[in-house]
């Protein structure tokens, strides 16, 4: 009930009391202060329309300074990139020159080979078109038929100095010796084999009896004569090795009946006090003469002597195209040796 009281005391207090004499007046204050109230929200809107543009001018502007910061920070990685581009330039131009007097120099190199190259190449036309003319051929050949014929002329007076023949009457203790009219194939012309001790150097037997059957009660001049046999025959291959230019695989030292031929085998010392070098090495190879003869010497080692001293027949057999008879046939592979060089076919070679 207070409460009420106090609102409606506070009411009365609010209402003003005019006098009608104070009407007009009032009226015109009152009108006066509408109109400029009016004027005053007028130019309330209008500032708020501007303070609405100045903003967003102003946001517009913060938009586009942002976006000039970004078009600044990247303007500056660019322009680091072209500096690091730049200064790589100049790295890569320096690399360039340096690269192109080097070139320069090869060309110049290049241009001096070639003219060498070039002056070689005329004198090689030259030099073939001297050599391909049939009468530069045929002085070739000519010398080679020379040559032919003193190496067959050197032969057959090694024929005359150590005769190798068929003997008459064969024997039983004497090597097995095949001595048809053979072919460069070696294959046999239609002769039989002939029997053992058939052919013998200088009217001497090369027996097989003293390296397989000896015993003391053996011959020693059977034993004399294959040894002086085998030393003939190894001074005959030595001999036509040196006119034929062929080095012999397994040389020989030569002393008549006491002569000797070399192998290379392996250095048992060598090869103990070092097992991880290669066995071909010439450290770890030592030559080992075995005897062409047999008194006083193993047979097993003289046996292998004759093998070694076939093998080298058998090689000048081969350089000049013929096929070996076997390994046994040592007087037979000699006789076919220079039967060969001294036939018609051997200048043709």
């Amino acid at each position: 009930m207070t409460k009420a009281r106090t609102i409606m005391e506070s009411e009365q207090e609010k209402v003003k009391l005019i006098q009608w004499e104070d009407y007009e007046q009032e009226a015109a204050r009152l009108w006066s202060l509408s109109t400029s109230l009016k004027e005053i929200e007028q130019k309330k809107l209008i500032l708020k329309q501007n303070l609405n543009s100045l903003i967003q001018v102003k946001a517009e502007s913060l938009s586009r300074l942002n976006e000039l910061e970004e078009m600044r920070q990247k303007l500056e990685a660019r322009k680091c990139a072209m500096e690091r581009i730049f200064a790589l330039t100049e790295g890569l131009k320096g690399d360039a020159e340096k690269e192109e007097e080097r070139l320069s120099v090869e060309v110049r190199s290049l241009l001096v080979a070639g003219t060498a190259l070039s002056a070689s190449n005329k004198q090689l036309q030259e030099s073939k078109s001297s050599v391909s003319g049939e009468s530069c051929y045929g002085r070739l050949r000519n010398l080679q038929k020379k040559l032919r014929v003193r190496q067959q002329y050197m032969v057959a007076q090694i024929s005359l100095l150590y005769p190798v023949k068929i003997s008459a009457g064969p024997s039983e203790d004497q090597e097995l010796e095949a001595f048809p009219s053979t072919s460069k194939s070696g294959n046999s012309a239609g002769s039989k084999p002939t029997n053992q001790g058939s052919l013998t150097i200088s009217g001497l037997h090369l027996t097989m009896l003293p390296f397989t059957k000896i015993s003391f009660f053996t011959d020693k001049k059977e034993i004399q004569k294959t040894a002086t046999a085998l030393g003939y025959i190894a001074h005959v291959v030595m001999l036509i090795a040196s006119y034929l230019k062929v080095p012999l695989r397994y040389p020989m030292r030569l002393g008549g009946s006491r002569s000797y031929i070399n192998d290379y085998a392996p250095s048992i010392d060598s090869a103990s006090s070092d097992s991880s070098l290669p066995a071909s090495s010439s450290a770890n190879v030592k030559t080992v003469e075995f005897p062409l003869f047999l008194e006083g010497q193993d047979t097993t080692r003289a046996a292998y002597a004759v093998f070694l001293l076939n093998k080298d027949l058998e090689q000048l057999l081969n350089y000049i195209g013929v096929k070996s008879l076997g390994p046994r046939h040592v007087l037979a592979n000699l006789k076919e040796l220079t039967r060969t060089i001294q036939s018609a076919e051997f200048l043709e070679t």
